[in-house]
């Protein structure tokens, strides 16, 4: 059972991912997917009436119309002189299987170090993992134990949540990452763009590594807001290594 009042930052596994719209616009779906998608937000959006129009707001985060073309992950670890450091790393791609595949190897590799390893991120129990793993069933990737989430109760899984260890039990408050780092003093990870652009940036200006860069400073971002809700030391950049890769 994941102990969430005392971190061990060694055993977190920090993501963070982006998504986009599977086609870039209503008009390009088939008669069948737009009749889905209108149905879809007829009964999770019914004051909404113009379907083409949600589409645009709305298709990348629902995820059996969006696609996940980015995921970033940090691991802490204590260098040879006991400095606290993270380590990031991004893999973007067009192919959201084989984005997958990558994050489920790199995963598996923190499963064989540390087996109660926990995945951490803001939003991620309602977001992010829920996304990953209705993904990976749509691709034919299996779960892997780390993920086999259904049925267990909240204080069961391996997922921390810098959105739910700031609600301290008020369920109607949401917070935004932004919001929350800024609030704690921690450097905004907002510097080049935000969530909201990242279909432009990929169908028009097709700069996965600018989104690349956008989701790695959003995993950096959690990391210091879990250090600073454990009351303890912001790590300063010099402690923050960026690994090769996407």
């Amino acid at each position: 059972m994941a102990n969430h009042n005392s971190l061990n930052p060694e055993h977190l596994f920090v993501l963070d991912i982006e998504t986009i719209p599977q086609v870039e616009h209503f008009d390009a779906l088939s008669d069948q997917w737009k009749e889905l998608w209108t149905d879809k937000i007829s009964k999770t959006m019914p004051e909404m009436n113009e379907p083409a129009i949600i589409y645009e707001k709305k298709a990348g985060i629902m995820a059996e119309f969006g696609k996940i073309i980015c995921i970033s992950f940090g691991v802490f670890y204590y260098d040879r002189s006991k400095r606290l450091c993270l380590r990031v790393r991004s893999f973007a791609d067009s192919s959201e299987e084989k984005i997958l595949k990558q994050f489920i190897r790199a995963a598996d590799r923190m499963f064989e170090k540390v087996r109660d390893f926990q995945f951490a991120g803001h939003n991620i129990k309602e977001f992010d993992i829920p996304f990953i793993c209705r993904r990976m069933m749509i691709h034919g990737i299996g779960l892997p134990e780390y993920l086999q989430l259904n049925g267990k109760k909240p204080w069961e899984t391996n997922l921390i949540d810098t959105m739910q260890l700031w609600k301290f039990g008020d369920y109607k408050n949401y917070t935004s990452l932004h919001l929350m780092a800024s609030v704690l003093g921690v450097q905004s990870p907002k510097d080049l763009m935000d969530g909201s652009k990242v279909k432009q940036v990929f169908y028009e200006e097709k700069n996965l590594r600018k989104i690349a860069h956008y989701c790695r400073n959003d995993v950096i971002a959690v990391a210091r807001v879990l250090l600073r809700l454990q009351q303890l030391p912001l790590l300063p950049d010099e402690q923050i290594f960026i690994s090769n890769g996407s």
